[in-house]
């Protein structure tokens, strides 16, 4: 859960200061979550460039390359290592009505709330991005 949170605040850093990508530390996980990321239109692109230390280049995609406004304007963190939150498939609430994606990890690995909810699988919430 460490290293989803430090690749996703790194991420959300990145974006902030309008870089066109970062290099993250990451394991399975963080690469599960970066393949979310880049099929809903979030990240254009990533790729693992030292598999031993286990870095990711991740390239970030902006609406507008002139003004270099983000794809992805809030990340909320909601399960944090001082404090789990687990919720059960039916607890699961679309973001901003529809308009925002969740992550959760289940024991089926990591996905969107919406497959999640789909499969009716629950399981720790990692964040909300919208």
């Amino acid at each position: 859960m460490n290293r989803i949170s430090d690749s996703l605040s790194a991420i959300k850093n990145a974006l902030s200061t309008k870089k066109t990508e970062v290099v993250i530390y990451g394991n399975s996980m963080v690469k599960n979550v970066c393949e979310i990321l880049k099929k809903e239109g979030y990240i254009k692109n990533y790729e693992i460039i030292n598999p031993l230390k286990t870095q990711i280049k991740v390239e970030l995609q902006y609406l507008d390359e002139k003004r270099k406004k983000p794809v992805l304007s809030t990340m909320k963190f909601i399960s944090k290592p001082s404090r789990r939150i687990y919720v059960k498939s039916q607890d699961i609430k679309p973001v901003m009505s529809g308009l925002g994606m969740g992550i959760i990890s289940t024991n089926q690995g990591v996905m969107t709330t919406y497959q999640a909810k789909k499969r009716k699988l629950g399981g720790e919430l990692i964040c909300e991005l919208f």
